[in-house]
């Protein structure tokens, strides 16, 4: 499932282990479904399938997991950098920003 543009920001607080997702539910979803393919990846592999349907599987889970990625990144910054941005502390939170973009960069 693709990221959707979105204006919604996320609401970050002081503290940045507690911040509001504004799409918690979808993300929450996608995670789910995450986690059951991991599973069905375990009972292919207890199966003795097929290696090419189980990295199948695996590129799935990976395009899954992207998505997701993409989708908290760009509710990040749309809420947390750009806040930070308008309150004048918008060089440290770019700097994360671009800390953790390099992490998924490839």
């Amino acid at each position: 499932m693709p990221a959707t543009k979105s204006s919604t920001k996320a609401p970050c607080h002081t503290t940045p282990k507690n911040v509001v997702q504004p799409h918690k539910t979808s993300l929450l979803k996608r995670i789910n479904r995450i986690e059951g393919q991991v599973r069905g990846i375990g009972k292919m592999v207890e199966g003795d399938r097929y290696c090419m349907d189980i990295l199948t599987q695996i590129s799935a889970i990976r395009s899954a997991l992207d998505a997701t990625a993409i989708q908290i990144l760009e509710d990040h910054t749309r809420g947390c950098v750009s806040g930070a941005i308008q309150s004048g502390k918008g060089d440290a939170a770019i700097a994360e920003l671009i800390s953790v973009v390099k992490k998924f960069a490839r």
